[in-house]
């Protein structure tokens, strides 16, 4: 037998009980970012949207999980057609994948592969809700995601991860989703409100978080989560990258939320809560694409760059008219758009591969490519997210009726209110001071009222 196959079935992997179970748990800290960005954009809206808004993300668990079951992951990681869709039988359903089958080159079964993936693929859609609050059906929401994800998402993860997808063959970096989930969403989201307009009082009307517990609680399970959407990438523990990328989330995160808080202090004058959960988030969205190639240090430099422009970013808005009601284009289109360049200029060329950036003696050939995949995942997205929503829009309607937006989505849409302002059940009536005989109790009102907020 030569030499050659006999090293090859030697080194054949066998599947690791210590990965699998590593990348089990990966995979639920991912599936909980889900339900935490349902309470980071929950707490960031108006209370008569609150509902909606936690709605619009959970209903992704439901929806695109029985998606990937039924073609999605076989979209996204069957065997390649033309560099951009793949296809594999046995993967439609999951029905053709043996139990201890293993994911080529890895030593995780595939099945752990596919629900890791899973999770992104639910989050990514979720992520598009933010700019699309206080105005939206949620029928024409819930098929809005089920159409994104067949004909975007399922197909932009093959480029850039499947094997065979033209972005992967070309060399992009993304270790778990700067252009695949974040510029993806970003773009997806701007592409939308392009499409259905602006928030009835936009520039004209309050509009501030309602619960900034809520965000700041959001926020902190998203980077928690964070760890297993990063780290996990790697498919494994053997060779330290899944532990730099680990150390770089962190760093990264840290380093934006401090340079937004001192933009924030220089610019208004406070350190503001949001502004610290903000710009945790903008770094955890930068340091997704690049962790895997940067050194801690390179990290800080991510974190403390989209920390500063995602701040300046999130004001765009207002300058150039569009609603993006809770900042998804300023944090997550910028930050995967910074997180993935700056890919081209701190890659050391040492964790998770050789390739090297600007900065490092790599010339521009990284950064190029890196611009490629940033250019072609925003355009794609940006183009096919508003065709998806003038076709939704012209057909079944894709905003409520102004009335019902004015008066308040989560009754309308949702029959419910988040909180119960009726008073029923409260304690004792109110004293003027500890002399002073109970005032009389206000008359309660009827259960079927409606309640403004």
């Amino acid at each position: 037998m030569p030499p050659g196959i006999t090293t090859l079935a030697a080194d054949a992997p066998t599947l690791s009980a210590a990965n699998t179970g590593f990348m089990l748990i990966c995979s639920a800290l991912v599936m909980l970012m889900t339900p935490a960005l349902a309470f980071f954009y929950g707490g960031m809206v108006r209370v008569k949207s609150a509902l909606n808004m936690l709605m619009m993300s959970f209903i992704s668990l439901g929806i695109v999980t029985v998606l990937w079951v039924l073609y999605g992951f076989s979209l996204a990681f069957g065997t390649d057609t033309g560099s951009v869709i793949g296809w594999s039988q046995d993967f439609v359903g999951l029905s053709g994948i043996g139990v201890t089958e293993l994911w080529d080159g890895y030593t995780i079964p595939v099945y752990v592969f596919a629900v890791f993936q899973l999770m992104f693929a639910v989050l990514t859609p979720a992520l598009i809700s933010g700019a699309l609050a206080d105005r939206v059906k949620f029928t024409s929401w819930a098929l809005f995601i089920t159409l994104w994800v067949t004909v975007v998402y399922f197909p932009v993860a093959h480029w850039v991860w499947g094997a065979g997808g033209w972005l992967f063959e070309m060399g992009v970096i993304d270790f778990a989703g700067g252009t695949a989930v974040h510029i993806n969403a970003g773009a997806a989201g701007l592409g939308v409100i392009l499409v259905i307009g602006k928030r009835v009082g936009f520039k004209k009307d309050p509009m501030r978080p309602h619960s900034l517990p809520l965000v700041m609680l959001g926020a902190g399970l998203l980077w928690f989560g964070w760890f297993g959407f990063n780290a996990g990438s790697w498919l494994g523990n053997d060779d330290g990258v899944g532990a730099v990328m680990f150390v770089n989330t962190q760093v990264a995160t840290a380093a934006a939320m401090l340079a937004w808080l001192g933009y924030e202090k220089l610019r208004h004058g406070s350190f503001t809560t949001l502004g610290a959960a903000s710009g945790a988030v903008a770094g955890l969205v930068a340091i997704t694409p690049a962790g895997g190639a940067v050194s801690p240090l390179g990290a800080i430099a991510v974190g403390a760059i989209a920390g500063v422009v995602c701040a300046m970013a999130v004001g765009l808005k207002y300058k150039f008219g569009y609603d993006d009601s809770l900042d998804v284009v300023g944090v997550h289109l910028v930050g995967g758009v910074i997180g993935s360049l700056l890919v081209g200029l701190f890659a050391t060329g040492g964790v998770q591969s050789d390739a090297k950036g600007l900065f490092y003696g790599g010339g521009f050939d990284q950064l190029g490519k890196q611009a490629v995949g940033v250019l072609a995942v925003l355009a794609y997205s940006l183009v096919v997210s508003a065709l998806l929503a003038l076709a939704l829009d012209k057909t079944i309607g894709m905003r409520v009726d102004e009335d019902d937006e004015v008066s308040g989505i989560d009754q309308v849409e949702h029959a419910e209110t988040a909180y119960d302002f009726s008073g029923a059940g409260g304690g004792a009536a109110p004293r003027t001071s500890s002399h002073a005989p109970a005032a009389p109790a206000a008359p309660a009102a009827p259960a079927n009222k409606k309640v403004d907020a």
